[in-house]
């Protein structure tokens, strides 16, 4: 029993006849009265009454109710196949590193969906070193990410530059300057995130080369929980600027000389995966246009 015998046997019964379903199938009639031999046979019952009028058996009434949804459902799992061969379906999981996660992200998932609603993202959050070995493990499909530690078999490809400002509050006596060198840091407490997060490794590595190393530091251990902190006189902080688009009453943005640790951020996945196909290539290009866009924008 396959899908078009059983259109062959709708047709026959939504047209009364042998001849006319063979004529708006584009068959012999031949062919369509093998097709409903076969079937009965098959089944191992009559289903048609044939004569000057075809009647349905008991079983075909009943084969007919039932064959309806079969070939709904089977044209249906035909279009879901196709869609996600063409990627235009499928499960994607995306692995996301903040700020992008909470200030980028949104906004481009919103418009990826739209343009491809048959598409499922889910979305994990983590920091890049965990985010690479999920990858690695196959717990999710692709990442958005700042560069990966070196040696691991993932392919990275960089989309832009995330940039730094440094923030403070508005009577702290930085904020008399214009733009802050790293030097102007060393005497004040400054305030930084976790250990694992990248920003932090980027920031010690920079402050250690130019023999500026705070000995005054604070750790909080989430990057857009920091203004607040500073903002209730707690420190100083570098953080990405994208998340000081609002920041708190009573604190102020600064500019810092150079790029001093402003980060390589881009779309990560494992290397025997790419380049990748069907959905999570849809999704893969889409991240690149957009966040391509974004930061020359910016």
């Amino acid at each position: 029993m396959d899908l078009k015998t059983l259109k062959t046997f709708q047709m026959i019964v939504n047209y009364g006849s042998f001849n006319r379903a063979a004529e708006e199938m584009n068959y012999a009639q031949s062919t369509v009265t093998m097709q409903i031999q076969k079937l009965e046979s098959s089944l191992g019952v009559q289903l048609i009454e044939r004569g000057k009028k075809i009647r349905l058996t008991e079983a075909g009434r009943l084969f007919h109710e039932k064959s309806l949804q079969i070939i709904k459902n089977m044209e249906q799992l035909q279009t879901d196949l196709s869609d996600l061969q063409l990627g235009e379906a499928g499960n994607i999981r995306l692995g996301v590193t903040e700020p992008t996660g909470s200030y980028r992200l949104p906004s481009i998932l919103e418009r990826f969906l739209s343009h491809f609603p048959k598409i499922r993202v889910d979305v994990d959050f983590a920091n890049t070193s965990t985010l690479s070995d999920r990858l690695l493990n196959g717990d999710i499909d692709l990442a958005l990410c700042s560069t990966p530690d070196l040696g691991a078999p993932l392919h990275f490809e960089p989309l832009f530059k995330e940039e730094f400002a440094i923030v403070l509050p508005e009577n702290h006596s930085l904020a008399q300057k214009a733009v802050i060198v790293p030097d102007d840091i060393q005497e004040h407490r400054l305030l930084i995130t976790s250990a694992t997060c990248p920003y932090r490794r980027k920031l010690e590595m920079t402050l250690q080369e130019s023999g500026n190393m705070p000995l005054n530091t604070m750790e909080v251990g989430s990057m857009t929980a920091l203004k607040y902190y500073v903002a209730s006189g707690l420190g100083i902080a570098l953080v990405p600027k994208i998340i000081l688009q609002r920041i708190p009453p009573g604190t102020t943005v600064r500019t810092i000389s150079g790029s001093f640790i402003d980060m390589t951020f881009g779309i990560l996945c494992n290397t025997s995966e790419y380049p990748l196909t069907s959905a999570g290539l849809k999704l893969y290009q889409f991240l690149k246009q957009e966040l391509h866009e974004q930061s020359t924008c910016s």
